[in-house]
């Protein structure tokens, strides 16, 4: 195909339209690379200190949103400048509670011995994460005076803490025992009064443990203290007479079942009050309703079995609801919750003209988290306006035949059209687009049906994988490097060492299934690109092992070892970085296309994008470039549908501004084929009578085009505040210009609305493995359908495509880019 303009060559905004050369140019042009200047040694340390100090900023950043550690509220990167010269020369950290200034070579540990450790005098210890170190004062000896070795406030105390010391006295102030963490030793815990609470021992000194006598509060420790107390205190204890000493017999165990001997008392005592607020009868209702609604919202995440736990049922309890069962779930509210979300699915439906069938999972998955196969096939429906509703799920038990996949897709139409089958304007799946696809259009002359172009660009990876000799070669030799290095005892050891030294961590190199021979023809290239991400990612660890002198003699004596050793010398490492970046841009392309769901005019400008960054990567890496074509070629064709270049002829966002400042349709990008093939598509989804009708106007279209300030109106973009992208402000506008303004085109206009609205993707949410193991069940299936449809109901009408363990895994791996990020930014900590 001809080249096609990007996007973003078309935008409207306050300024002058692009010229129309610059917009036929716009998706080949390279963005220059500026040319690296020479730096002075000052001009170097500025540069290296500014990196570290914008790293740590980031880190901070990612922390205040909730992606990091807690003491970030607290503390602050600053730079420190030269006085002299007032450049930066140094990074610290800041407390933002009392103004300290620290190294900033170990956040962790600066957090660690300042606030958590009290040196900090305004930091509350309540509010950093994790129990008190020190929630009751211990007493072994009388106190000494404090031996200091860094710097503290004056007062010696923590707030938060069970006790406060000075030079002069010691006073014991102790929460009450339902608030506290049991000690490690024995403790002198007096039970104060509270107004809500009425002590069981009101006046005696429990002490937890099983000696006599001898203990720490025996008659003569009791009377050393006494004669240290402060005569206002000692005043105190002659109006109020010494407490009695309660021996607990089970140790600080019995703390837990002396508090409920407690509240027993005091609902003895007062059996009329009961305690927390009284909720009415509509709020407990609405709020059992809401737990209902999480419930099956989270269906597969959330266990039934789970809200009938003890704690959870006691959490009901403190906030006044009563308990919920798992029958309660199940039962009548399921029944209502459902139909509810059924009605509202029917209802979005009825309100659209027309409509495309997405159906996802046919091609079966193996989950990132559990490595289980996901057999949940996805059947939804997408409207013109943007959204799309849930329609039903489907299990397969395994290999799905392509008649059935067929038969399933047509049953789900005919439900939804009844006798309007054209309500119907065709199909995206992620699998079957040569036959039960190709079938379907065929019998049916005005469905379009779509292969989804995630999988098309994803299957990039896998044929270049089989028909490129860089992929065959840079297999080999990883798999060779990594069978020596796991298999060799002394070459081994040597390798984690090493990895420990330079990274911090450990592991062997992972192997694909199989994968001691054969080649990349027997195995799947995911596990394959596993394997040469770690082997590239431990490239100096590697370095070091064979330039280490006692595994230089083990690989002497190796014909393997000699052989890595050479292979190393030479180009290995600069292919495996080739197959890398390939592999990650190819990946990049994919993801992007996951999340950004295009249409089916993207089509063509994504293909061709994506030509020009794989023909740049072969000018970068030195590789053939005509057979890379010649692989790319043969996959676009066999994702390439003739609706491509209609949709991206008939979608006004693609319009080129021409001399005589018209916007004119972008004729000269397709390929003289792909001309014939709009030609056929239009005429195939009109009537007969219609067909040279739409053929004139398709020419009236191509001379006259659209009028400048409507299709600057309809290319108009805004920059996305999450992302910083530039996308399209109003993307309905290509699909209501058509129905609002050009009306002059009864025949074309009724062609357009049905293309440009279509989806090119079928990639829907996920579901966890969870989920499809359990509602397989035979005697769950009705249960398990009515749940899923409320879940998948909810999450696309939050347009939420994400996966709950995927982003769990993403949450937990924070802290590990995190330390990965602050090595990076720390490395040279001689100058901090």
């Amino acid at each position: 195909m001809a080249a096609v303009p990007n996007s973003n060559s078309n935008t409207a905004t306050t300024q002058q339209p692009p010229s129309p050369a610059a917009a036929n140019t716009a998706i080949t042009q390279l963005v220059p690379v500026p040319t690296p200047t020479e730096l002075t040694t000052d001009e170097m340390a500025v540069k290296v200190v500014h990196k570290r100090y914008e790293g740590l900023v980031m880190v901070r950043t990612k922390a205040v949103k909730g992606k990091g550690a807690w003491y970030w509220a607290h503390l602050e990167p600053i730079l420190v400048h030269n006085p002299e010269t007032g450049l930066p020369k140094a990074v610290k950290l800041r407390c933002c509670l009392c103004e300290a200034v620290f190294s900033a070579s170990n956040p962790s540990r600066t957090a660690s011995e300042h606030l958590k450790r009290g040196t900090c005098p305004n930091f509350n210890s309540d509010s950093a994460p994790g129990p008190n170190p020190i929630s009751v004062g211990v007493v072994s000896s009388p106190p000494q005076p404090p031996q200091n070795h860094r710097k503290r406030n004056s007062s010696g105390g923590r707030k938060g803490s069970g006790f406060k010391v000075n030079s002069s006295e010691t006073t014991y102030s102790v929460a009450p025992i339902t608030m506290i963490e049991p000690p490690r030793f024995s403790v002198d815990v007096s039970y104060p009064t509270r107004p809500d609470l009425v002590p069981a021992f009101s006046s005696a000194t429990v002490v937890t443990g099983s000696g006599g006598g001898g203990g720490l509060y025996s008659p003569a420790h009791h009377h050393q203290h006494h004669q240290q107390q402060h005569p206002q205190q000692q005043q105190q204890q002659q109006q109020h007479p010494p407490q009695q000493h309660v021996v607990l017999s089970g140790g600080k165990e019995d703390l837990g079942a002396l508090a409920k001997f407690e509240d027993s008392v005091k609902k003895l005592k007062s059996p009329g009050s009961s305690p927390g607020q009284v909720l009415t009868k509509a709020q407990i209702d609405s709020s059992l309703e809401l737990l209902a609604n999480w419930v099956y919202e989270n269906c597969g995440f959330v266990s039934f079995s789970s809200l009938e736990h003890p704690k959870f049922k006691n959490f009901l309890n403190q906030l006044g609801l009563p308990g919920i069962t798992r029958r309660d779930l199940a039962g009548e509210r399921l029944d209502l919750r459902y139909k509810e979300a059924k009605a509202e699915s029917e209802d979005r439906i009825r309100d659209a003209l027309f409509f495309q069938i997405s159906s996802d999972g046919w091609k079966a998955k193996v989950s990132c988290c559990s490595g289980e196969v996901e057999n949940l096939v996805n059947v939804s429906v997408n409207l013109p306006n943007g959204t799309s509703v849930f329609r039903r799920g489907v299990f397969t038990g395994g290999y799905v035949f392509s008649k059935y996949a067929e038969d399933v897709l047509w049953e789900t139409i005919c439900d939804i059209c009844g006798n309007n089958l054209e309500q119907c304007v065709g199909i995206v799946s992620d699998k079957f687009k040569s036959k039960a696809l190709r079938n379907l259009e065929n019998q049916h002359h005005w469905m379009v049906n779509l292969s989804c172009q995630f999988q098309g660009v994803n299957k990039l990876i896998k044929d270049f994988s089989k028909e490129l000799p860089l992929f065959h070669n840079v297999t080999d030799n990883c798999l060779k490097v990594a069978n020596f290095v796991n298999t060799k005892s002394q070459i081994r050891h040597s390798f984690l060492k090493f990895q420990l030294q330079e990274y911090g961590r450990a592991a062997l190199l992972r192997v694909p299934y199989g994968g001691g021979g054969g080649g990349i023809g027997r195995v799947e290239f995911e596990p394959v690109f596993q394997m040469v991400e770690d082997v590239l990612s431990s490239a100096r660890a590697l370095q070091l092992v064979f330039l280490d002198e006692s595994c230089k003699i083990v690989s002497m004596e190796d014909q393997t070892g000699k052989e890595i050793e050479e292979m190393m010398r030479s180009q290995f490492w600069n292919e495996l970085e080739a197959v890398h970046s390939l592999v990650r841009l190819i990946k990049g392309m994919a993801q992007e296309i996951e999340k950004e769901k295009p249409r089916i005019g993207q089509c063509l400008p994504l293909w061709e994008e994506l030509r020009v960054k794989i023909r740049e990567w072969c000018g970068k890496y030195h590789i053939n470039e005509n057979h890379v074509d010649k692989v790319f070629d043969k996959r676009f064709k066999r994702n390439y549908h003739p609706a491509w270049a209609a949709a991206f002829i008939l979608d006004p966002f693609y319009l080129i501004r021409d001399i005589s400042g018209k916007y004119l349709p972008p004729f000269k990008c397709l390929t003289s084929e792909q001309e014939k093939d709009v030609d056929k598509l239009i005429t195939r989804l009109v009537s007969r009578e219609e067909a040279h009708i739409a053929l004139m106007e398709l020419m009236k279209w191509r001379t006259e085009g659209l009028d400048s300030v409507y299709a600057q109106a309809v290319q108009l973009k805004q920059r996305d505040p999450i992302t910083g992208k530039m996308k399209i402000a109003n993307p309905q506008s290509s699909r209501l210009v058509w129905e609002t303004y050009l009306t002059d085109f009864k025949s074309l206009r009724k062609v357009a609305v049905r293309l440009i609205f279509l989806h090119a993707t079928s990639c829907g949410f996920k579901w966890n493995s969870s989920l499809c193991r359990w509602a397989q069940s035979r005697n769950g299936i009705d249960k398990a359908q009515k749940l899923i449809f409320i879940a998948a109901h909810s999450k696309l009408d939050r347009r939420d495509f994400s996966n709950d363990e995927e982003k769990d895994a993403e949450f937990f791996s924070i802290a590990s880019r995190e330390d990965d990020v602050l090595n990076e930014v720390m490395f040279d900590a001689s100058s901090l």
